[in-house]
């Protein structure tokens, strides 16, 4: 699987170059920064209430002589997952077997204001075809992106869990598609608006006898 994603990357930087070379252009850097409104479709908890930040470093490369198709390459930190916090008293722990208390961090104290509140960081590389208007300075972008899970924490019902990174209970890696815009403000300073959905479930989950897909939206 690894192998594969090398072999990915690699294939799509040489894309790169070899467009660069064609086209006697040069890579336009840029810097990202920005917040993620997040939710996890399929974990029974709706909204996109989880803000984390985004932000990272950009290369666009103009593909024809007017620079109006580009492509562009970013590698980006990412936090992304869900959350909802309750009144005080919400839950209700008899309703709940012994699978809920198996994966408990007993060294956090247990909050009854929070039904859900997870947090995943991510590396992640997007690849976008973009096309810009030359009056305007608005663009508009399509591709999709590798994510590589470094980091997790979550609190579900009340209670922190043992879960990490490392500990199988999300995916590794995430392949989404992207859809974004980018609008000029000032100069070289862009607002953009992107929307990115998972291809493939970061994780699977039980509930009450029904096996639910989790996937980023």
């Amino acid at each position: 699987m690894k192998s594969n994603i090398i072999r990915a990357l690699t294939a799509c930087l040489l894309f790169v170059f070899v467009m660069q070379d064609i086209n006697a252009q040069r890579f336009i850097g840029s810097a990202i920064a920005g917040a993620n409104f997040a939710q996890i479709e399929g974990d029974d908890v709706h909204g996109y209430y989880k803000i984390g930040f985004n932000g990272g470093l950009g290369l666009t490369l103009p593909v024809d002589r007017k620079q109006s198709w580009q492509i562009s390459l970013e590698m980006l930190y990412s936090m992304k997952g869900a959350r909802k916090h309750c009144d005080p008293g919400y839950f209700n722990l008899d309703n709940y077997g012994p699978s809920m208390f198996t994966d408990v961090d007993w060294s956090v104290p247990f909050d009854s204001t929070v039904k859900c509140d997870i947090t995943l960081h991510y590396v992640q590389i997007p690849l976008m075809m973009r096309y810009e208007d030359y009056y305007s300075g608005c663009s508009f972008g399509v591709g999709f992106a590798w994510s590589r899970l470094v980091g997790v924490k979550e609190t579900y019902n009340g209670y922190a869990r043992t879960t990490t990174a490392r500990s199988g209970t999300y995916k590794t890696s995430d392949w989404s598609i992207l859809a974004d815009m980018n609008i000029r403000l000032y100069k070289n300073l862009n607002l953009n608006i992107r929307f990115e959905y998972s291809l493939v479930p970061i994780r699977e989950e039980l509930f009450v006898y029904q096996l639910k897909p989790f996937r980023h939206s």
